[in-house]
């Protein structure tokens, strides 16, 4: 484990200077957060950004407004972010347990158990892992390591874990690596994710990628678990 965690800090590193600070997530708000949240699923940020552009034309940027909405109305909001009408149920279902669970209260979200709230927010209809994590380090600032896509497969391709490692598996590898800090958490996400979109591709183009500069990083082969590629 001691060679992952190397590796893994020093891949922070590496990003952290081709890319300097991210300040990830861009919202305007609590309530525009957990919208960006459930829309980015499956989604282009870009689109994204539209979608909410949308929204804040309208006035319903905020979940109050967005759950008061007729759905056709909603779904046509939220249309350039994709499955628009799929995302207008889960939209509304996490809107509503924030306002009825919590009166929209983050403060009092801070304070509970951060592990139980994962638990619960769950069991939330249109929240995953990726989203409810999402939602513990980017809005509650909860120690929670973001798994998504990009991770997985850069992490496969550097020797982290192996090729079809699971959500969790991936969040404990990374979680345990690292201090258990909120902004670097955030920091080191919003880094993979700008890698991954750029160069570690389902076709990668290691060219001109931070992360193949082999000198910075110890060999992945040599470290347990490697998948060979």
């Amino acid at each position: 484990m001691r060679g992952k965690r190397t590796l893994i800090r020093r891949i922070y590193e590496q990003l952290l200077k081709a890319y300097g600070p991210q300040h990830w997530w861009p919202a305007e708000g609590e309530d525009e957060l957990i919208i960006g949240i459930v829309l980015t699923q499956n989604a282009a940020w870009s689109n994204v950004e539209r979608a909410l552009s949308r929204l804040k034309e309208a006035g319903a940027c905020d979940l109050r407004s967005a759950l008061s909405l007729p759905d056709a109305r909603l779904a046509e909001l939220i249309r350039p972010a994709g499955y628009f009408n799929l995302k207008t149920r889960r939209l509304k279902a996490v809107a509503r347990y924030f306002i009825e669970r919590w009166d929209c209260d983050y403060a009092s979200m801070r304070r509970a158990d951060p592990m139980e709230l994962r638990e619960e927010l769950l069991g939330v209809y249109g929240l995953g892992r990726e989203s409810v994590d999402c939602v513990l380090l980017y809005l509650l600032g909860f120690p929670v390591f973001v798994i998504d896509a990009y991770t997985l497969r850069i992490g496969a391709r550097h020797g982290l874990f192996a090729e079809g490692a699971s959500y969790e598996e991936a969040r404990r590898i990374f979680e345990s690596a690292l201090p258990c800090d909120a902004a670097q958490f955030n920091e080191y996400h919003a880094l993979l994710v700008q890698v991954g979109k750029h160069q570690c591709k389902p076709k990668p183009r290691c060219e001109g990628c931070p992360l193949n500069q082999r000198r910075n990083f110890p060999d992945p082969a040599a470290l347990p678990g490697h998948n060979q590629r």
